[in-house]
């Protein structure tokens, strides 16, 4: 009960701003840098600055980070509160604090997956704390205000550049890996913040839903919801059964419908986020103690 409590707190969401901020700035440290690799954002300019002029990438982001806030705050009028200052000061002042720092690996191709988990896992935490690092993320916000373009698209002109730029300063070949890491990272910021496990969401449209419901009930030990349909090609009254399961639930339940009720039509679909009490067990007894 006091961790649940804790964890809905406004210093519990600046605990997690700054640990993620200090995941970005070490995947920076121990990854990007040394393997020349500009996956876009600030950080990715500091790394082609770094390579061309030897700056140090720590000053080089808050010098960049600055301006931008400041040119959002007037013209984006987007309301920039504490969080947003915390995550864009914490991620340099760690890379300044960990220049020197021993561990590093300069294989491009570990850098760009290792270096892409660490950044993202590192976002993801502190955009789940509703926190931001700032960084070219506003720019892409300027580009969407003045060209009409989408959030995700403005984003991918603005990291584009830079590893387009990149290619020129270091080589192909670098810029390749950076695309890579910039993938890799956009994937697990997604499962960072959704909290996400391999789930499947089944349709099954069946004329016998007592024995598929008994299925679903007594094997997999899952709820589900049932929908009356018409069947477009018999134009009969059928029902479709929605449930959602477990990546290795699903398997079984397949092999299950095969064996026990092959006539059901039924779709397999990948299922991102799960909301809702229920599906968790873990979440249903934490629910059923308060």
């Amino acid at each position: 009960m006091a961790i649940q409590k804790f964890r809905k707190t406004v210093l519990f969401e600046y605990i997690q701003i700054i640990f993620g901020a200090a995941l970005v700035g070490l995947a920076f440290t121990i990854f990007l840098l040394p393997s020349r690799l500009a996956a876009g954002g600030v950080s990715g300019i500091s790394t082609i600055l770094y390579e061309l002029f030897q700056f140090n990438p720590a000053y080089v982001q808050w010098l960049i980070n600055i301006p931008l806030l400041i040119l959002g705050v007037l013209l984006v009028g987007k309301e920039f509160s504490m969080k947003t200052l915390v995550g864009t000061f914490f991620v340099p002042f760690v890379i300044w604090l960990t220049t020197d720092i021993k561990l590093s690996v300069d294989n491009p191709l570990l850098s760009a997956i290792y270096g892409g988990i660490m950044l993202g896992v590192g976002l993801g935490i502190v955009y789940r704390a509703n926190g931001s690092t700032g960084g070219t993320a506003l720019i892409a916000q300027l580009v969407k205000k003045y060209t009409g373009l989408s959030s995700g698209f403005s984003q991918l002109l603005v990291d584009g550049l830079v590893v387009v730029t990149s290619a020129f300063v270091f080589n192909f070949e670098l810029a390749l890996y950076a695309m890579m890491a910039i993938y890799v990272t956009s994937k697990v910021i997604d499962f960072v913040q959704l909290q996400t496990s391999p789930t499947k969401l089944v349709l099954i449209i069946t004329d016998k839903e007592e024995k598929v419901q008994s299925i679903i009930n007594n094997d997999i030990n899952r709820g589900l919801t049932k929908i009356k349909t018409i069947g477009g090609y018999s134009n009969q009254e059928k029902t479709m059964i929605l449930c959602v399961v477990e990546q290795s639930e699903a398997v079984y339940f397949k092999k299950l419908l095969q064996t026990q009720e092959p006539t059901s039509f039924v779709i397999f679909l990948n299922a991102s986020e799960i909301l809702g009490r229920g599906f968790s067990r873990a979440q249903y007894d934490e629910d059923d103690v308060k």
